[in-house]
């Protein structure tokens, strides 16, 4: 069975289509708990998650240290990590549920899973850069957050989990499972495009490409995390 693990921070807006779209999933009995992580929310966010049955951890602020809060108070044995903005697909549980069977029975080596990413938009814009996604997926193997992360505990623990990094702990943890070790799903995993639209489909990919390439240059990441914004 599996854990979801939702770190949240004035999420109310975008939180209910969120756990909307698991409940199939825990009437099936996938899903075992949600656990929301938050920081600090002020607006009616834990409202919506208490009402909705979720177990509710406090964290210091950080998606980092709240991602291993929650997994820390998860029970299952298979861990999804989601953002507070990304609705999973219909039928995500079918190829979710395969997954974990082949490696329970050792068919697949430990490994772990992140969904195609897709924005909620229309138009050209966020068709190409989903195809970049894609792209950077395909020969990287380098999924974000936003794509979600399927991973046995029994991994997640093996490579030390979650660090407490305000920026770039997604990136953090799949380099340490290694290229390798990751699979994307054809399941999608749809994201918010609320921010592209507000700051611009081209200078939020861009900040979001020097972002990248100054933490492979080992930047601090809390340097990059006042250059994101």
């Amino acid at each position: 069975m599996l854990s979801v693990i939702v770190p949240t921070l004035n999420a109310e807006h975008r939180l209910t289509a969120t756990l909307a779209a698991l409940v199939p999933a825990v009437v099936n009995g996938v899903v075992r708990e949600v656990v929301i992580a938050d920081g600090g929310s002020r607006d009616a966010t834990l409202e919506i998650a208490d009402l909705s049955g979720a177990t509710v951890v406090r964290s210091r602020r950080g998606r980092g240290a709240q991602l291993a809060a929650g997994a820390a108070e998860a029970r299952s044995e298979w861990l999804l990590f989601l953002h507070a903005d990304t609705v999973l697909a219909s039928d995500w549980e079918r190829e979710v549920s395969a997954f974990m069977a082949r490696g329970d029975s050792g068919a697949r080596s430990q490994s772990a899973a992140a969904f195609r990413f897709a924005l909620d938009d229309f138009g050209i814009k966020p068709r190409l850069l989903e195809a970049l996604v894609r792209l950077r997926c395909a020969l990287l193997r380098l999924p974000y957050g936003d794509q979600g992360l399927l991973i046995s505990r029994q991994l997640y623990e093996e490579i030390g989990g979650y660090r407490p990094l305000p920026l770039m702990e997604d990136v953090d943890l799949v380099r340490r499972i290694g290229r390798r070790r990751i699979v994307i799903l054809r399941s999608a995993a749809v994201t918010s495009a609320e921010r592209y639209k507000r700051e611009g489909y081209l200078r939020r990919a861009l900040r979001n490409i020097a972002c990248l390439s100054l933490y492979y240059l080992h930047v601090p990441p809390r340097t990059l995390a006042r250059l994101y914004g």
